[in-house]
């Protein structure tokens, strides 16, 4: 039996509901889903059919007439009907309706899919799990979901979902999972990432997760923790303690951790967090200010800056060796440094121009290029994963807000503009970009998560429970 790609990928999860004692009072969950065959607590992944060619197959100028059409899904999202998953028996379940609930949304989050109203559907249009073709047909559906969500016993679920064609009438592929109860959403997720993968070609980004720093307290004396949620807001989990205040969370491209910045003692100190374990190790203590670490690509370094005199520069870390590297000199200064997805270039801002610019080195800190030339100042850029566009912070007289341009410099774009934007960190596969948003109100301000699309459309507010800043998304899951 042939099994897509993807699928051999779930094969090899695990999911792991372990209990970290000790943190904050809290329970925190790890995340990995590797070893998917070890210690009883696996993901099973099974193929139900042989899939079809993946869009990314057919893609051309009408290389199939039967083919799902996705080239204009932004201005015309895919219309998919997604039948709320059933019994073993073909009845309604509260599982299947919750799991349904979660990739539905996650479809519509993206705004490449519009899903079909339920009400809508004609009764019995799937007999013996086959589709009956011409009662999705008259609701313009393209792509069908159908399948069951089953409890089986001893905490353990299975969900199962087929995906099909209507304008061809064939399947496209068919998954079966099994796993623990507690799973479900995660489930959910990936049947979503699924869907996005066989109908639009790329990978999708909903199995993922989001870092950010929960703000409450006063707004004289606001406390600063750092947390960390499903990128939809659910499963949020308090990281730190709130004592010291936390700042700029980055993720491990290749490992479940996180680099942050922690005022212990009000002094700025570089760590990293576990997100297995729950451990928090200290890097180091660089000088009187040291801010905005972020990982190499291939997780080995971390690149910083350090406060020196009237400036600051941007320093690397070998996490193996812990040997320093200065990349700038502080005469300027030179400050929010990211790696390209190739790791040989940075960009990072600098006001050794006179004002608050962009500019982009070789990874050694040689042939530094400035890139940003628009009437206003720059700030906090982020490379995206396909290399393709360098998101930032523009400020200008109209405010802040939230852009793109290539990695010369052209084609900028200004995606948002409000009071105060910042913080823009690219989802997985360069498509979504979210940021904070902060809005004055009489007594103080709320902030706000927010995504929108990397062509400037589609924009929502991702929900926390308190105000929240400093967003960093995470790689997809492993």
């Amino acid at each position: 039996m042939n099994i897509h790609p993807r699928r051999n990928v779930a094969m090899r999860r695990t999911f792991e509901e372990t209990l970290v004692d000790g943190l904050q009072g809290t329970g925190l969950r790890s995340f990995s889903r590797r070893a998917m065959l070890g210690g009883g607590l696996a993901l099973g992944a099974t193929g139900l059919v042989a899939p079809l060619t993946a869009w990314a197959q057919n893609a051309g100028a009408n290389a199939d007439a039967n083919a799902i059409n996705v080239s204009g899904a932004h201005n015309a999202p895919i219309p998919i009907a997604l039948v709320p998953l059933s019994n073993a028996s073909g009845g309604a379940s509260d599982l299947g309706d919750r799991v349904t609930h979660v990739i539905t949304s996650d479809l519509d989050h993206c705004g490449l899919f519009r899903s079909i109203d339920p009400t809508s559907f004609v009764p019995n249009s799937v007999v013996k799990g086959i589709p009956v073709w011409n009662n999705w047909s008259i609701l313009g559906a393209q792509a069908l979901v159908t399948g069951q969500a089953t409890h089986q016993g001893g905490g353990k679920i299975r969900v199962e979902y087929r995906l099909w064609s209507v304008t061809s009438q064939q399947q496209l592929q068919g998954t079966a999972y099994t796993t623990d109860a507690n799973n479900w959403r995660r489930i959910a997720h990936i049947i979503a990432d699924d869907i996005y993968k066989q109908l639009i070609g790329e990978t999708g980004y909903f199995d993922t997760r989001v870092a950010y720093i929960s703000v409450t307290g006063t707004p004289t004396s606001p406390i600063r923790r750092m947390a960390i949620m499903d990128y939809d807001g659910a499963n949020n989990q308090f990281l730190t303690s709130g004592r010291a205040m936390a700042l700029t969370p980055q993720f491990n491209p290749t490992r479940q951790q996180l680099a942050f910045v922690s005022f212990e003692d009000n002094r700025p100190r570089v760590y990293l967090f576990d997100l297995a374990t729950g451990a928090r190790q200290l890097i180091g203590e660089f000088g009187s200010l040291s801010f905005g670490p972020r990982f190499s690509p291939d997780g080995a370094a971390l690149l910083f800056s350090v406060a020196q005199g009237s400036g600051a520069a941007i320093m690397r870390l070998d996490l193996a060796s812990r040997r320093m590297t200065a990349l700038t000199d502080s005469e300027s200064i030179n400050v929010t440094p990211c790696y390209s997805p190739d790791g040989n270039k940075i960009v990072f801002n600098s006001d050794r121009d006179g004002s608050q610019q962009l500019f982009v080195m070789a990874a050694d800190g040689s042939n530094i290029t400035r890139i940003s030339y628009g009437n206003a100042t720059y700030a906090e850029p982020d490379w995206s994963p396909k290399g393709d566009m360098i998101a930032y912070t523009r400020m200008d007289s109209g405010g802040f807000g939230i852009g793109v341009m290539r990695p010369d410099g052209s084609g900028e774009r200004l995606l948002s503009q409000g009071y105060l934007e910042e913080g823009a960190s690219f989802c997985p596969n360069g498509r979504v970009i979210m940021f904070y948003r902060q809005t004055p109100l009489h007594y103080g301000n709320i902030s706000h998560l927010v995504t929108i699309g990397s062509d400037g459309f589609n924009e929502r507010i991702t929900p926390t429970p308190t105000n929240a800043t400093d967003p960093a998304w995470s790689p997809l899951l492993s």
